[in-house]
Order: structure tokens, then C-alpha cells, then sequence
């Protein structure tokens, strides 16, 4: 039976970093400031902005960039006053969306994300209608040449992940919300470089895609969202071969 393929996210995205340099610096400096904002400008102490100043890194955003979105965040810097907001929604053949945003204007990113759905056969939904039908959750997946099974385990477990399951194409880690920051910390001091680190939506049921035609509407909503530079993640619970 097909799955969803939670490592077709990052491929995804890779190719969006590759493309699109300045919007996915955008988005970096917006984690950036939100997490500076909530925990505290210095990495050490804030384990959430040390894994956004890795991943900062790991995509050649300039020093001066990162520096300036966390001293925003720390009210350093003047800078735009951001809020973060998630809609639900269904694209086409009922397939469930999650969107996070990060907005100066919630007027207008809620307009141009009902607009994406509507474009793209789909369409927005209340706060509720779709959530549930993921589990909101810390994910880290992780490359099978970082380190072996076993020592993973050890390692997340102990810092608190709920479960470690592997794949062909790499190990997921899941953890609660609360304990995010404590397994990113273990994965660190083990020298593990996650593919993707983030609170996620992870699916609980998914949806099957009738045809290839069904699997192109779903990637050209998916783009569509995802052009957007207010939109920070989008998820979505479409099963893949």
C-alpha cells in the first residue's frame, strides 16, 4: 500500500532552496526572528535557534543576515512586527492541508492563501476541520549514513523522542512538542545533521491520489502555497508511491 513519503518534503524543498535563494533566506530569518523572540538570542541557551542557524548555515545565508533576524527578535533591531497563523484546508480529491504562516498582515496572507486553494481546486476550511488528521509533533529525519540505528536510538530516547522509526531512505524521530529542543540538542552533541527539524503535521490518515493527473494538481498547490513568502511550512496528507 502506498504512504506518505515524508522525505518528498525536503526533496521539494531542496529544489525550492536551489531555485529561490531569497525567499528561503526570508523564511529562515523569520523562523529566526520568532524563535530569537520566544526563547532568547543566544544559541546556547535556546536550542530551537541553534537548529535554524545550522540550517542558516547549511544554506549559505550570509552571517549578517542571520545576526540581524535574531536581534529583531530580541528587539535589538527595530523591525516588523510578525504573527504566526496556521490555516486547514483541502486541495483537490479531498486531500488535507496544513499551512503555517508568519505575517505582518494576517488580512492579506489569509487572502492570498484562500486564493491559492481556490486556484488550485481547492479550498480553505475552518480552524478544526483538518487538524486532526495530523498529529502535530517535533520530526527530525535524518540520513542512514549519520549514525547507526542503535545509536540513535539510544541517543533521541533518552533526550525525551517518542519513537525512532527507519526507512529505506533515512531514520524519522519523533518527539512531543515540550521536548524538541532536548533532542535536538542530543542529535548535536552526537554531530548529527538532520535532513529537516521543525514542529510538524505529520498525517494520520492519508489520501490516496486517484492518477497522475490527481498527483500534479496536489505539487501545483503545493507551489502555489509555497511561493508565497508569507508561508513558512506546508503539509498535507496525500499518499505517495
Amino acid at each position: 500500500m502506498a504512504k506518505h513519503n515524508k522525505w518528498s518534503k525536503v526533496k521539494r524543498l531542496k529544489a525550492v532552496t536551489d531555485a529561490r535563494k531569497g525567499k528561503v533566506f526570508s523564511r529562515i530569518a523569520r523562523d529566526l526572528t520568532m524563535a530569537a523572540k520566544a526563547g532568547g538570542g543566544d544559541p546556547d541557551g535556546n536550542a530551537r535557534l541553534r537548529t535554524l542557524m545550522l540550517k542558516a548555515r547549511d544554506a549559505n545565508m550570509p552571517a549578517d543576515n542571520v545576526d540581524r533576524a535574531i536581534k529583531k527578535g530580541t528587539g535589538e533591531l527595530p523591525g516588523v512586527v510578525f504573527e504566526e497563523v496556521t490555516y486547514e484546508g483541502y486541495g483537490p480529491g479531498g486531500v488535507a492541508f496544513v499551512v503555517q504562516v508568519t505575517t505582518d498582515n494576517k488580512t492579506r496572507a489569509a487572502k492570498d492563501v484562500r486564493s491559492a486553494f481556490a486556484r488550485h481546486g481547492g479550498n480553505l476550511a475552518q480552524s478544526g476541520a483538518v487538524a486532526f488528521q495530523f498529529l502535530h509533533a517535533g520530526q527530525f529525519l535524518i540520513a542512514l549514513d549519520q549514525i547507526a540505528e542503535d545509536a540513535l536510538m539510544e541517543a533521541a530516547l533518552e533526550a525525551g523522542a517518542d519513537d525512532v522509526l527507519t526507512s529505506d531512505e533515512g531514520y524519522e524521530v519523533r518527539c512531543g512538542i515540550h521536548a524538541f529542543d532536548k533532542v535536538a540538542l542530543a542529535l548535536e552533541k552526537k554531530g548529527v545533521k538532520p535532513a529537516s527539524a521543525e514542529i510538524a503535521y505529520i498525517p494520520t490518515t492519508t489520501v490516496p491520489l486517484k492518477d497522475a493527473a490527481h498527483g500534479e494538481a496536489i505539487e501545483a498547490l503545493h507551489e502555489s502555497l509555497e511561493e508565497n513568502d508569507d508561508v513558512q511550512a506546508v503539509f498535507s496528507n496525500e499518499e505517495s508511491e
